[in-house]
């Protein structure tokens, strides 16, 4: 039902998305995802580029008087520091004198130049870094953000927090409630154990001290799901599947669990699976324990979701690594980009937004309708189908 494209470079004039599928009569609030998007620009441990920007949104289509129309909703980032990079990042005109393009000809390890340049057969891997910095994400949150407002019309809301900053650490099997998790929005890594994340802060400060970088994790959750979103029907339409994809697609990360998922592995089935109870009262299924995440054969089954993203530490050091001009073939240090120590309090908030896009679509494959009383008709339908179940 939801589909989204994003475009923009990381120093161009702006980033610009297109959602499509949205339904018509959505009250839209430009406050509210200009909050989401300074909420990705903070967090202990980064960068100057922060101090740069100031992201603000552009309804640019598919919104009329503040509601949406049902039609493709178009939205544009401006990037303020574009206009450091007007001459190295033009759109048209013959290329400038090397000093002035700021060609990149030597890859760092672990990002994307590299692969990228072969790839696309440039030497100049600025053609593939511009668009794989995790600038681009900044679409993605204001994407998420419409996302959200469409949810919160339904009772769901999505919430993340730092579980593990380097060697920092939460205990595997601790399970933080909704309202600590919620509690610790204001804190420098929303970290919801306040110990914790002096420790955290400690790893930080450390590798800033040693020019290098520290990698993470942070868990999202979505409360107030319905059960019976995804589908057990076809591999890809599993919403662990498509929760696991839509974390593994953010710049850096490089796994994700759902639920308990790497601890289950370890354990006896019968620590493992959440035993079913049923409430009269409320005539609903209920489970004592997540271990699942709230999925269970690709489906929602009415608990929250929960699911865990693993961070690599950021490839961009100020202190350089080895590596091989792209031209020269020789050993160089690899190029230096403006980096941050780490971004893992912002990487929350991106992955809150994949969540949010990843159960905004799944709701409306559910419940779509053109517009939004619709959809709540729909809903409304299903919900009284559960209670006599």
């Amino acid at each position: 039902m939801l589909r989204f494209l994003t475009a923009g470079e990381s120093h161009g004039p702006a980033l610009v998305a297109i959602l499509d599928g949205m339904p018509g009569g959505l009250r839209l609030r430009t406050e509210f995802i200009n909050r989401e998007l300074k909420r990705r620009m903070g967090g202990y441990g980064r960068g100057g580029r922060m101090k740069i920007e100031s992201d603000e949104v552009k309804l640019l289509a598919g919104v009329r008087f503040g509601t949406t129309l049902g039609s493709p909703i178009a939205l544009i980032i401006e990037n303020r520091d574009w206009s450091n990079w007007k001459a190295a990042m033009a759109v048209e005109g013959p290329p400038p004198p090397a000093a002035v393009a700021r060609r990149v000809t030597r890859p760092r390890p672990g990002h994307a130049d590299l692969a990228g340049a072969l790839k696309v057969n440039s030497h100049d891997a600025r053609n593939i870094l511009e668009r794989a910095s995790a600038r681009e994400t900044a679409a993605r949150v204001a994407v998420g953000a419409i996302c959200r407002t469409l949810l919160a019309n339904f009772g769901i809301e999505i919430a993340s927090h730092t579980t593990s900053v380097g060697g920092a650490a939460a205990p595997e099997d601790r399970q933080e409630s909704w309202e600590r998790i919620t509690a610790c929005e204001a804190s420098p890594l929303r970290c919801a154990d306040p110990k914790l994340e002096r420790r955290m802060m400690r790893e930080i400060d450390a590798a800033s001290k040693q020019g290098d970088s520290v990698g993470g994790s942070f868990q999202v959750a979505a409360r107030g799901v319905p059960p019976g979103l995804g589908s057990h029907r076809q591999w890809d339409l599993r919403l662990a599947g498509l929760v696991a994809r839509a974390l593994l697609s953010i710049p850096s990360v490089k796994g994700a669990e759902v639920g308990s998922g790497f601890a289950n592995a370890r354990a006896r089935g019968s620590s493992v699976h959440d035993e079913i109870f049923y409430d009269p009262k409320r005539r609903a299924f209920y489970r004592k324990t997540n271990r699942a995440g709230g999925i269970e054969g690709g489906m929602t089954n009415g608990e929250e979701i929960r699911a865990r993203a693993f961070v690599k530490p950021l490839s961009t050091l100020p202190t350089s690594l080895q590596s091989v001009d792209l031209v020269s073939k020789e050993a160089f240090e690899a190029a230096v980009e403006r980096t941050d120590t780490t971004a893992i309090a912002a990487a929350g908030v991106i992955g809150e937004a994949m969540l949010a896009i990843v159960v905004a679509d799944a709701f409306l494959s559910k419940f779509g309708g053109d517009s939004l009383g619709e959809v709540k008709r729909n809903y409304r339908g299903y919900l009284k189908q559960l209670r006599s179940f």
